[in-house]
């Protein structure tokens, strides 16, 4: 996966939208206005996703392209390097993974104003 198939596929996701608050070389995609994915343009090689704690752990011994979140609180933030092993598929499911706890911890009547249109 490369910056722009990551930047497609965040986009897919219902509601998603695509700022740069940090600066011209982040990119930053939120839900509800809270940011469940952001990739460095510079590098373009690794992505920061929020994550179960638990599962967290449990992908960063599994996999070594999976490491603490850089930059970010380490114990709900991963770094997630695009240039090795892990599959399109695997990518993916930890992208889905952080917009669905984004979504889930949005208040009620947001979650209910974006899904029930």
């Amino acid at each position: 996966m490369n910056t722009e198939e990551l930047r497609d596929y965040c986009l897919q996701k219902p509601y998603t939208e695509e700022a740069m608050p940090f600066g011209e070389e982040t990119l930053v995609f939120k839900v509800g206005g809270k940011i469940f994915l952001l990739t460095s343009l510079d590098t373009g090689n690794r992505f920061n996703v929020k994550c179960d704690p638990e599962l967290a752990m449990e992908w960063r011994e599994q996999f070594s392209e999976v490491q603490p979140g850089y930059h970010m609180n380490k114990t709900h933030w991963n770094t997630v390097y695009m240039d090795g092993s892990l599959t399109r598929k695997q990518l993916c499911e930890m992208i889905d993974h952080s917009y669905e706890l984004i979504v889930k911890s949005l208040p009620k009547k947001i979650q209910t104003e974006l899904f029930s249109k």
